[in-house]
Formats: C-alpha cells, sequence, structure tokens
C-alpha cells in the first residue's frame, strides 16, 4: 500500500539521522499535549456518564476540527498545508485513531480514571518496542528487559482469572497499541505540516462516529454537557498539537516516559472528583511500569553513543 513512497521514506530515514533531535523543545510540546490529554480525559470521564460513547466521539470530533479549522490561516499556516502527497499514510493514522479513541474511551467509562491511564501507559513501552522494527533504533538487552518487566507490571493490575481481566481491559490495551502506532507513524511524516497530521487524524473517528450514529444513542446535551464537550475539543487540540510535535522533534524512546506526568494528576483528579481510591496492586503496577518507562529513557539518553 506504501510502495509509492518507498523512496520519500528513505529520504525521511535520512533526514531523522542526519538532523539533530531539538530535546528540550520536544520535551515541553510532550508536556503541553499530556496536559490537554488529562483535561480530554477528565472531561470524557464525566460525560460518559450520561452521553453514549458514539455521541461524545462525534461532539468531540466536530468541535475539534472546527477549531483547526478556524485557527488554520493564523496560527498553523494556512488551509494549503493541508495539501499532502501521503494520503496512504494519514489514512493509516484516521484508522489507529478510531481504534484508539473508542478503545479507550470505552474502557474510561467502565472503570476508574487511574485503571484506565495506568493500563494506557502501556503504550509508550509499546512504542520502545515498535521503535526497532519501524524506525531502525537500537534498543539493548536491558531496555528489552524493562519492556517485559512493564508488562510485568501490566498483569499485576490485570491479575488474569481474578475478574479484572476484562473487556474493558482488553480495549484500553488495544488503545495503546493503536496509539503507539500513531506515535511511530509520526516520525515517518516529520515533512508534513502539524496541521495536516492533526486535522486527518481527527476524521476517522469522525466519519466513523457518524455511520455508527443512531437516533436512539443522541442525547440532547445540556449546557453543562455542552460546556464539557467544548472543553473535551479544546483539549483534543491541545493534546494533538503537543504530542504531534514532541514526537516530530526527537526519539519516541526519549519522549514517551513523560507522559506518566498524567497518571500523577489522573490518580488525584480520580480521588477528588469522583472518590476512585487506587486499589494496592494497582499501584505496585503502576509503579513498576512507570520504574520500566523510566528506566528505558536512563538507557537511551545515557548510552545514545554506544550499544547497551
Amino acid at each position: 500500500m506504501f510502495s509509492s513512497h518507498s523512496s520519500n521514506d528513505r529520504v525521511l530515514a535520512v533526514n531523522r539521522t542526519s538532523q539533530p533531535d531539538h530535546v528540550g523543545r520536544a520535551i515541553a510540546w510532550m508536556l503541553l499535549g499530556v496536559t490537554g490529554g488529562l483535561g480530554l480525559d477528565l472531561c470524557a470521564k464525566e460525560l460518559l456518564r450520561s452521553y453514549s460513547l458514539v455521541e461524545f466521539v462525534l461532539a468531540r470530533s466536530i468541535i475539534a476540527l472546527a477549531i483547526f479549522l478556524v485557527l488554520a490561516p493564523r496560527l498553523f499556516g494556512g488551509f494549503h498545508l493541508l495539501r499532502t502527497e501521503r494520503l496512504a499514510w494519514h489514512a493509516l493514522r484516521t484508522v489507529l485513531a478510531v481504534g484508539a479513541m473508542f478503545g479507550f474511551f470505552y474502557g474510561l467509562s467502565k472503570m476508574p480514571l487511574v485503571n484506565a491511564l495506568t493500563l494506557g501507559f502501556t503504550a509508550p513501552l509499546m512504542v520502545t518496542a515498535l521503535s526497532v522494527p519501524f524506525l531502525g533504533e537500537h534498543v539493548g538487552w536491558r531496555r528489552w528487559a524493562a519492556v517485559v518487566i512493564g508488562f510485568v507490571g501490566t498483569l499485576i493490575i490485570l491479575r488474569p482469572g481474578s475478574g479484572e481481566f476484562s473487556l474493558a481491559s482488553v480495549a484500553i490495551l488495544f488503545a495503546a497499541l493503536c496509539y503507539a502506532c500513531q506515535a511511530i507513524t509520526a516520525r515517518y511524516l516529520t515533512t508534513e505540516s502539524t496541521l495536516s497530521l492533526a486535522v486527518y487524524i481527527v476524521v476517522g473517528p469522525l466519519l466513523f462516529s457518524l455511520v455508527a450514529m443512531d437516533s436512539e444513542l443522541w442525547t440532547t446535551p445540556d449546557p453543562r454537557g455542552w460546556l464539557l464537550m467544548s472543553g473535551a475539543g479544546v483539549c483534543s487540540v491541545i493534546a494533538w498539537v503537543g504530542l504531534i510535535n514532541g514526537y516530530r522533534g526527537s526519539s519516541p524512546a526519549i519522549l514517551a516516559p513523560f507522559e506518566y506526568v498524567a497518571l500523577i494528576g489522573g490518580a488525584i483528579a480520580g480521588y477528588l472528583i469522583w472518590d476512585e481510591v487506587p486499589e494496592r496492586l494497582v499501584i505496585v503496577g503502576a509503579a513498576i511500569i512507570i520504574a520500566s518507562g523510566l528506566y528505558v529513557v536512563y538507557r537511551e539518553i545515557g548510552l545514545r553513543q554506544s550499544p547497551d
């Protein structure tokens, strides 16, 4: 499917290795994106108590797309930046966006916020693993061990056979895989504009929710509902712009663990808003996942010039 762009892909691979990463700037973008993503999760958690998943995704996608189109002429360089010769890659990203969005928000509606976020944060470990075959990055045995240990933390949270391993858990793990693939594909599209990367990724969930929408699923939002949906749309834009610019600016193996900042905020918000207290094994599993991710960063930064 991507054979027509094979020569361009080789050029991009050379550019990624020959141009220095702006790590500090990329981290700043990443933290902005993480803040937006956490705001989106909080809005979604509350909205999904009263509105269907399809309605939420539809409303959020329309609002986010409208914001992008309004801001495009002034902040993103104009609508001409939506032109692209890499439609196949964008199409793949929209499919991944559907899986990531519906999978995560379905799971979020069925379990405590911190549980959902913790399982979602297996994505950075997946990014590290996927960066080997798809980006050609070197991951030594110590970092592979960290990835494996991180997934052991996931098993501690899920506790197969205990009833914790539910459809909601599977949905979030699937969403994490889709999200990790999105992070990888962003590095293949380093010549694309932020506007095109952000706008095209909205199209998939928007079209899917339009097709899936049924009159019985629609509940006209009250003023509070519209406020939360608008907030979700705004936070989506912040998250997309931050994460896209972050992952385009430096190695996913370096940036991905900075997303763990949201886990702390999510735990605090879940307790204050919904009286959600994390279970002991969830905390243990989260600590293992975070420690594994941070070790990956340590190895990546400390040994970039020598094999590990």
